[in-house]
């Protein structure tokens, strides 16, 4: 979420997760780098190649997870980086989603 966002909104993004708690002591210093670095400009790719190119104003894991080098780390718009962390989100949902089999009904009319 982007320093300007409401904090209601930005405490929804952390409601429930162990994100926060799990960035290193200096992400406050890395988070600058990577701004400064990607030029405040967002980085994500749209289909065509072309990058989005607004005004950054947060720091995304290109994959995933705690490796926090530069090379995993980029700018994004806060837009972007909603879209891509509910993306993420939904996935790692659907990975722990109980299945079950349901056999396929037959048409009442081949019943025996």
């Amino acid at each position: 979420m982007s320093e300007q966002s409401s904090g209601r909104w930005r405490h929804m993004a952390w409601h429930g997760s162990t994100r926060r708690a799990r960035l290193p002591r200096n992400w406050a210093s890395l988070r600058r780098r990577v701004l400064r670095r990607d030029n405040h400009l967002c980085q994500m790719p749209f289909s065509d190649g072309r990058l989005c190119g607004a005004e950054a104003t947060d720091v995304d894991h290109i994959e995933p997870g705690d490796d926090h080098s530069m090379g995993n780390l980029r700018a994004l718009c806060g837009w972007c980086h909603a879209r891509k962390s509910a993306s993420e989100g939904g996935t790692a949902a659907a990975l722990t989603r109980v299945r079950t089999h349901k056999p396929k009904p037959t048409h009442p009319a081949l019943e025996d």
